[in-house]
This record gives C-alpha cells, structure tokens and sequence, in this order.
C-alpha cells in the first residue's frame, strides 16, 4: 500500500459506499474512519492531510468492505447511542433506534401526568417498571437513569441478549438497579406488582419481509424482529401478561408500527386511556393503556 492522507482515504470510501449502494455513504465512511482512528468527527475536519498508517489503511479497508456487504455499521463498531448513553451492541440483539426513544418519552409523561394529579388517578413517586424483551437493555437503561430511585426489571428469552444488557448496564453503573431474567415475556414475574410494563417486542409480519431493509432481514436477529405471520403474535400474548403483572392503573406502553395499530387496538378493549402516539414522521409508533 502507498501512503494515502486522510482527506483521500475518505473521498475514496465514499466512492466506494456509493457504489455499494450503502445509505447515507459519507456518513458511513466517517464514522468507520473514526472508529479506525479512535477519534471524533473533529479531528477528521481538523487533519485533513494527516497520513494513514499501513495499519491504519488495512483496519479501514477490511470495515468498510464489511460495510459494502450490508453488515450494520452498529455491529461493526460494536457502538450505538440510544437516549445520550453510548451502548454496546452485537448482533445478538436488535440495533437500538431513535424511535423507540418515543416509548421513553411516553413512560416519562405518564409517570408526570400521575405525579402532576392529570389523568391518572394513583400518583406514582418511584415506580416499578419491567422492560420486556430487553435486547441490548436500551430501554431498561433508560428507565434507569430518568427514575433513579425506582426497581428496575427487564426480561428476555435469549442469553446472549441478556449478556450485551448485563454489559451495558455494567457500563452505565446500573447493574445493581436493575434486575435481569431469563424467561419468555412475563412468564415467572409476581402478578400485580408493577407500574408499568413497558416493551418493544418484534411486531412485522412475515408477509411484510419484502418490506424490510435487506440488511436488517440478513444480520439482525430475526426473532427480534419478526412476531410471526401477522407482526402481532407476541403482541397478542404479552397484553394479558401485562394486564395479570400491572398494579390497578398502572401503564403499558409498547412500540408498533403503522401497519398494526389498528389491529392492536381491539386487543385492549378493557383496557382505560388507550392512544396511540405517532413519531417525528406521523407514523404511530407507541401504544399505551391503563389497566383498569
């Protein structure tokens, strides 16, 4: 390899991610020079003609070809922020995503609107809360920080998922608040325990495949993501577990899509103060109810 300065390099794997058909390629490109370089945005803007090592252009050079073959920038780094905490992912677990950050923003709401005396009728200073299904641990952690007096669970049926959540909450300094089971759903919880039980179980339906990124049918885990035929199996199952688990008006609040609100809706008839809330592109997004 001849020596190559940085400007070059990343002029190059952009060309390169454009052809690959890879979205938002400069993006790509320099977030993988960055974690090459262990460095930030700044610094490439800054050494514009700074040389690569020989090193340097091989490590750069081997993730971007992994980048070109569709592999998430997220698992090649390892890295993903999700409500300002830098969180560990694998491709054992669901890359996390800005919108699920609107589940977040709906817990906290409620909980306020309790507090405030609004539409809730039992004020909740420290709630228990449950994340169920919790992947990479994104939404249990955040939970954590905005409630950091309350018992935090969180629950998943795959090991290695709960490994990166144990990791996570390690990281962050949350692993004493924040207890892990392995179980399906709620299965093994206490019943009538919990302030709210929160969730973003997989909800696309197997005849909506085609639909899907190819990258995230090929490398993220799939039962993570697919419910089933319809999008809302594990949806169907986790409401009366929800219901049995929740303390008398406590919440639950779930991530759907579009293509499923309005058959979720039915599944809570019973249920008090069901709406749904749509995210930054009016696409319904968070499902929440009140057990009665």
């Amino acid at each position: 390899m001849f020596p190559v300065v940085l400007r070059k390099a990343l002029a190059s794997a952009i060309a390169r991610l454009t052809a690959a058909q890879v979205g938002s390629p400069r993006m790509n490109a320099e977030l993988l020079l960055m974690f090459t370089l262990s460095c930030d945005r700044a610094y490439l803007f800054a050494h514009p003609e700074r040389e690569l090592t020989i090193d340097e252009q091989a490590r750069y050079e081997g993730v971007l070809n992994q980048r070109a073959q569709g592999i998430p920038a997220q698992y090649i780094t390892g890295h993903q922020e999700f409500w300002g905490m830098d969180l560990l992912v694998t491709p054992a677990v669901l890359i996390p995503r800005p919108e699920t950050e609107h589940v977040i923003e709906t817990v906290l709401r409620l909980d306020n609107e309790s507090n405030d005396g609004g539409r809730a009728s039992s004020p909740v200073s420290f709630p228990r809360l449950v994340d169920v299904g919790t992947g990479s641990g994104c939404i249990a952690l955040a939970l954590g920080s905005e409630f950091p007096h309350s018992e935090i669970h969180a629950t998943d049926i795959s090991s290695a998922a709960l490994e990166v959540a144990h990791a996570n909450a390690a990281r962050h300094q949350l692993e004493i608040r924040i207890h892990f089971h392995q179980t399906d759903l709620l299965q093994g919880l206490d019943p009538a325990t919990f302030d709210f039980v929160v969730s973003n179980p997989p909800y696309v339906g197997e005849s909506e495949a085609d639909q899907v990124q190819l990258e995230v049918r090929k490398f993220e885990p799939r039962n993570a993501v697919f419910a089933g035929p319809t999008g809302t199996e594990l949806i169907e199952r986790l409401i009366p577990q929800a219901h049995a688990a929740l303390k008398p008006d406590g919440w639950l609040v779930i991530e759907i899509s579009g293509t499923i609100a309005e058959r979720v809706k039915p599944m809570l008839r019973g249920w008090h103060q069901v709406h749904i809330t749509n995210d930054l592109q009016g696409i319904p997004r968070v499902a929440a109810a009140r057990k009665s």
